[in-house]
């Protein structure tokens, strides 16, 4: 795990990320990241990914649900599969 120390750059707080994370995740100098606050740790994202893995997920979806559709349950829902599942 890498550390970096918080500095001051004008009226902001900076943080240098260190060489080896930028490598690790494809960072370059001048690339627009998102920045949050989640139960207050900080999340640092790349637009870029976080879209692709999107359209990732969508491509997925689209996937199983194409499949779905080869395939009957004959006429039992989803709940009552749900409910067996729990008695086991």
């Amino acid at each position: 795990m890498s550390q970096a120390t918080v500095g001051k750059w004008g009226n902001n707080l900076a943080i240098r990320v260190p060489l080896e994370i930028a490598r690790a995740s494809g960072l370059s100098d001048g690339e627009r990241v998102e920045i949050e606050t989640v139960d207050g740790d900080i999340i640092i994202r790349r637009p870029t990914v976080r879209a692709g893995r999107r359209r990732e997920a969508e491509a997925a979806a689209a996937e199983i649900v194409g499949e779905s559709k080869r395939y009957s349950l004959r006429g039992i829902s989803i709940r009552d599969l749900i409910d067996e599942g729990r008695r086991g």
